[in-house]
C-alpha cells in the first residue's frame, strides 16, 4: 500500500493541479490518503505560489466530487450499505449526532485534518436524504476553508509550512476548530432566516 501511494503522490506531482483533483477524489471516496492532499498543496504551492489558488481550488473540487460519489452510493443503498463499512456503534453514533447537529456534522468534520472521522459522517448525509445542494454547499465550506488555509501558510511560510502545522498542531487544530464553529454559526442563522423569510411569504399569499 505505502508503494501504492507513493506512486499516486508522484502522479500527482507531474500533473500538478489535475493530479491533486485525482488524489482528493480517491481520498473522499473509495481510497484513503491521510494528510497527502494537505501535503501536496504545500508542496506545490512553495513551487509555484501564483498558483496557490488554482491548486487549492483543483483540491476541493475533487473532494467535494468524491464525497458526493460516496453520497449517492449511501444515498441509494440505505443504511444497510452504512453499516456493512462501518461498526454498527459507530453508525449509531454518527446518526445520532447528525440527526441532532445537521449539516454541521459534515461541515466541521471536513475542516479539521486527520484522524477527524469524516466519511462516515458522509454516508450518514446519504442515508438521511439529505438535499444534495446542502450536502454540496457544506462540504465545499468546509473544504475550501482547509485547502485555501493551507495554501495560505503555504505562501507566506514557503517550505516551513508542513514544518509549522507539525510544530503547532495544538493551535492550529484549536483555530481551525473555532473557524468552523463561526462557519457553523452562520450557517445556522442563514438557514433560520431564509426558513424564516419562506413562512413568511407563505403567510403573507394566504392572507
Amino acid at each position: 500500500m505505502a508503494g501504492f501511494v507513493a506512486w499516486i503522490k508522484g502522479v500527482a506531482l507531474s500533473l500538478g493541479g489535475p493530479g491533486l483533483f485525482i488524489i482528493a477524489f480517491l481520498d473522499s471516496s473509495f481510497l484513503s490518503f491521510p494528510e497527502v492532499n494537505d501535503l501536496l498543496i504545500i508542496w506545490l504551492t512553495t513551487q509555484h505560489k501564483e498558483r496557490m489558488v488554482y491548486y487549492a481550488l483543483m483540491t476541493t473540487l475533487g473532494s467535494i466530487c468524491g464525497c458526493l460519489a460516496l453520497y449517492t452510493l449511501a444515498r441509494k443503498g440505505g443504511e444497510a450499505f452504512l453499516l456493512k463499512r462501518f461498526n454498527p456503534r459507530y453508525v449509531e453514533r454518527a446518526m445520532g449526532t447528525f440527526r441532532r447537529y445537521g449539516l454541521l456534522a459534515i461541515l466541521i468534520p471536513s475542516i479539521l485534518p486527520p484522524p477527524m472521522p469524516f466519511k462516515i459522517f458522509v454516508l450518514a448525509a446519504g442515508v438521511a436524504k439529505v438535499r444534495p445542494f446542502d450536502f454540496i454547499l457544506a462540504i465545499a465550506i468546509g473544504r475550501g476553508f482547509r485547502y485555501f488555509g493551507e495554501g495560505l501558510l503555504a505562501v507566506y511560510y514557503g517550505d516551513e509550512a508542513a514544518e509549522f502545522l507539525r510544530r503547532n498542531a495544538q493551535t492550529v487544530a484549536l483555530t481551525v476548530a473555532l473557524g468552523a464553529l463561526a462557519l457553523g454559526t452562520g450557517w445556522i442563522l442563514w438557514r433560520r432566516r431564509i426558513e424564516r423569510s419562506t413562512v413568511d411569504d407563505s403567510a403573507g399569499k394566504s392572507v
